[in-house]
């Protein structure tokens, strides 16, 4: 709205930073109010502060309902139409008086947008075409589960092409966000014609929004995601890659200390100031690598999950980058399901695709008897499960260790679902909260205390309960829940699984920062749901996880240690 009212792009540039800490928080927003403040946050200043309080207070902003009344709701929503920016839908409500997605249609078809200045027939189509593309989206920003495979289809069809040299994602797939808005691939070449061709020509596309000789736009034809590609010299590579990777504000940063080390830094290349500011182009210095580009401005090479300015810089400068975990530290998955509960595979199936995958041991985690829809086993099935467990596990031989556990339910009145002289019979003891989600947060809190303070329960599996796109997680306390887990030394999870990701990354930060182990797991119930591990190796990356910090990245020996030193 404010955009749409044309105020300062620093005015408005502040309320969303803000909102995007206040999105990554890892803590109750009430909580940081009353301790630390909220100008403690980066980015919130007295004036923001103010206003976030009376929201928190009051439960809204007289502030913005002032500007609802100034701005109708109709015309921001005309700015989520692909190629329609603050000033057109400012255009589209001030001079033809249209205040909603539907006018804007029913304009469109009735020609009334190319009399406006710079618009015409061209114009009004597109405007009709981003209307459909919008009505197809759910929400403007899609899972990363949905668009990694897609994009990465595109890529390595683009990378099969002769003119090719090298190519990569970019932006926020690239930076392993969990939802992204759009895809940005990046292509190496000295011919950059034949491979824009194929872009726009490719099955998936439903429309090209636009098409150049560095840059095309495609939407796709299944759920309208835009797909960007750019061409560009092998020795600008390293530069474009850095700073379509983003984010934003981490870009903003670099730039920022590029300038202070005498360069001007864009997409293109690193160009030296002179004393009087002036550009010097003919000293432009491309750079085909990204580490390059650190490099001339004096820091380290910096992962891409870790570029959202949440510290990072300052890490770099300070040689205090953390060594964060990769897919070849796993060692172990402790949360699969088999044919007992609602796996498709058996006991011994999962032990071989785990073992064929470089894992050194399993646990099998089958429901517990209250996840009837998933065929949860009850005491006497779950000890008949432990004897083939014991079976298979001695089938495997010395280099492969399958161990026996359960996911157990919390049940919505705070109980678990086996009791404690079950529970110490296993080796491993996941509980997860599976129904009534929805219960208010003091209820839902003490239900994953009570787990978390049961000396038999190792490992608290996806936390929040959230499904993304589908399903809120749930209003935990996550402030009493890290401080209890710290206690107990109980396990926090990240699951794999994409539409889970759960541990967020800002809560898996704040685990590990408190001494809380955490666990990554695919929650596996068929085979090639173990190829899913990367998602949330790439989840714990953005929280700035190492491999100690994580249990099944440790040898055998270690993890039976722990697990029984736990009271097993």
């Amino acid at each position: 709205m404010l955009q749409l009212k044309g105020e300062s792009v620093h005015r408005y540039m502040a309320y969303r930073r803000a909102a995007e800490t206040i999105r990554e928080l890892p803590r109750d927003l009430s909580a940081i109010a009353n301790d630390e403040g909220l100008k403690s946050l980066p980015g919130i200043g007295k004036v923001l502060a103010e206003k976030i309080q009376e929201m928190l207070d009051t439960g809204q902003l007289e502030f913005y309902e002032k500007l609802k009344e100034e701005v109708p709701m109709g015309v921001v929503q005309m700015m989520g139409i692909n190629g329609v920016g603050p000033k057109k839908a400012a255009t589209f409500w001030k001079e033809l008086d249209i205040t909603s997605v539907d006018e804007l249609r029913d304009a469109a078809k009735a020609q009334k947008l190319r009399e406006l200045s710079g618009m015409g027939a061209k114009s009004e189509q597109k405007i009709l075409d981003g209307i459909e593309a919008l009505e197809r989206q759910q929400t403007g920003r899609t899972p990363l589960a949905k668009a990694q495979p897609l994009a990465e289809t595109i890529l390595e069809r683009l990378l099969a092409m002769p003119e090719v040299i090298r190519g990569e994602l970019a932006g926020s797939i690239r930076r392993a966000r969990p939802t992204i808005g759009d895809v940005d691939i990046l292509v190496a070449s000295d011919t950059p014609t034949p491979i824009m061709e194929a872009f726009v020509s490719m099955p998936e596309v439903g429309r090209i929004l636009g098409q150049g000789e560095s840059k095309s736009s495609i939407e796709l034809a299944k759920g309208g995601l835009q797909v960007d590609l750019r061409v560009l010299p092998e020795e600008r590579f390293g530069t474009a890659l850095q700073y379509f990777t983003g984010s934003q504000h981490h870009n903003i940063q670099v730039r920022e200390i590029a300038l202070k080390a005498g360069y001007s830094l864009n997409e293109h290349a690193l160009t030296p100031v002179d004393d009087n500011g002036d550009l010097k182009h003919d000293e432009a210095i491309h750079c085909a690598t990204e580490a390059e580009v650190y490099e001339k401005i004096g820091l380290p090479w910096i992962a891409p999950e870790l570029r959202e300015n949440r510290g990072e810089i300052e890490a770099a400068k300070n040689g205090g980058l953390p060594t964060l975990i990769a897919l070849d530290d796993m060692r172990g998955d402790l949360h699969m399901h088999t044919t007992y509960s609602d796996g498709k595979l058996s006991i011994r199936e999962m032990a071989e695709a785990a073992k064929a995958r470089g894992r050194e041991y399993i646990v099998i985690t089958d429901h517990s008897y209250t996840s009837r829809i998933a065929n949860g086993l009850d005491i006497d099935r779950l000890m008949q499960q432990r004897e083939e467990v014991q079976r298979v596990n001695e089938d495997m031989g010395d280099d492969f260790h399958v161990f026996h556990g359960t996911e157990m339910d919390i049940q919505a009145d705070g109980t678990l679902d086996f009791p404690d002289n079950v529970l110490a019979q296993l080796d491993f003891v996941v509980a997860s909260l599976h129904m009534s989600l929805q219960q208010d947060r003091e209820t839902i809190t003490q239900r994953a205390l009570n787990a978390i303070n049961n000396p038999h329960v190792d490992l608290i599996g996806h936390p929040r309960g959230q499904l993304i796109g589908r399903r809120e997680p749930a209003d935990l306390d996550m402030d009493r829940i890290f401080e209890a887990a710290a206690k107990s030394g109980v396990a926090l999870e990240i699951n794999a699984n994409p539409m889970r990701l759960d541990l967020e990354a800002q809560y898996a930060r704040r685990a590990i920062e408190m001494g809380i182990l955490l666990c990554i797991d695919t929650d596996a119930h068929k085979a090639e749901q173990m190829d899913l591990l990367n998602y949330g190796i790439r989840t714990a990356r953005r929280g700035w996880v190492q491999p100690q910090q994580v249990i099944n990245t440790w040898p055998v020996e270690k993890f039976r240690e722990w697990v029984q030193a736990r009271g097993k």
